[in-house]
């Protein structure tokens, strides 16, 4: 075995082989001949004293002991990225950082802070992608994410949580309801009300049934319906079937005649849901992070104000 003729081009092709399951596709990904990369990647083989990929298997299938050397491999191939990222950051905010953000933060948040982040770090090359929590949580003890956007506390082992912002919930309700005649709805209210609300593995749907410290069904009797959509949920609230709970964010793009129709705030406490920028504790790509917190928290303390006096935090874990 001789590793110090090893090369990342070597690795790095013979990871992408690994990805792809084909020598032809991995060449296209890698943009060499298909050639090229077979006698590199079989070069790596001898310099290894190993066969990575059984080649006589359609698709090509890693050996065990490619299994072992290719996790490593990408595990080098992460810190060198990550090396030159740290170099590149020496001056300001730059290189590529991988955001996961959760379903009901995607539509509202990432709007508001997405192009003025862009123009003021034109060095980071964002890649945003929609996670659930959970999915967030395991990409970054992965090592696959860089920050997670959710809702936050998570009080996860591991992980670090910033706050950026704080987001009141409010009830939306059918026209003819007689709650529409109060100009703010208690807890004990709503909970008098069937709600919809988000299906099982989102946040949202945990902090709703908190509030009204009930596992309420998430439809009407006999109705078994499951959205990830506000969109959706305000539309069978339109339909006359019960009521459902919107975000701030979401309240807002409501047509005015509809906010003062159907909307009521929800009081003592005011129900706030907590917006976190979550990062793995090592935090390699810190400038990019304090970027990140600080457009974020602009953003939202323009759309949504200073927190205020009398909110309660909602826990975004399912109830255990």
């Amino acid at each position: 075995m001789d590793l110090s003729q090893v090369t990342l081009t070597q690795m790095r092709y013979a990871v992408a082989i690994a990805e792809a399951e084909s020598f032809r596709l991995a060449a296209e990904r890698c943009h060499v001949s298909q050639s090229g990369l077979s006698m590199q990647v079989q070069k790596l083989e001898d310099l290894l004293g190993v066969v990575l990929f059984d080649r006589s298997k359609k698709p090509v299938m890693r050996t065990p002991e490619g299994e072992a050397a290719l996790a490593q491999m990408r595990a080098i191939l992460r810190e060198t990225e990550r090396l030159g990222q740290i170099l590149a950051e020496e001056v300001e905010p730059a290189g590529y950082f991988r955001l996961g953000v959760i379903p009901t933060l995607a539509s509202t948040v990432v709007p508001l802070f997405l192009r003025r982040f862009v123009e003021r770090y034109p060095r980071v090359a964002l890649s945003i992608e929609e996670l659930k929590t959970d999915e967030i949580i395991g990409r970054l003890h992965g090592d696959v994410l860089d920050a997670g956007l959710a809702a936050t506390p998570l009080s996860e082992v591991g992980l670090h949580e910033e706050a950026v912002g704080r987001e009141p919930l409010h009830a939306y309700l059918p026209l003819g309801d007689p709650l529409l005649k109060r100009r703010a709805l208690t807890q004990a209210e709503l909970s008098e009300r069937e709600l919809w609300v988000m299906p099982e593995g989102h946040c949202f749907r945990s902090q709703v049934l908190a509030y009204c410290r009930a596992d309420k069904r998430a439809g009407p009797a006999k109705v078994r319906f499951e959205s990830g959509s506000f969109e959706t949920l305000v539309r069978l609230v339109d339909g006359g079937m019960g009521a459902t709970v919107l975000p701030a964010l979401v309240v807002a793009r409501l047509p005015e005649a509809v906010r003062s129709a159907q909307v009521r705030p929800l009081v003592s406490p005011v129900p706030t849901r907590e917006i976190g920028v979550v990062t793995a504790r090592t935090r390699l790509r810190q400038k990019v992070v304090d970027a990140l917190c600080g457009e974020l928290r602009a953003v939202l303390t323009e759309a949504l104000g200073e927190a205020k006096k009398g909110e309660a935090v909602l826990d975004p874990r399912p109830a255990r």
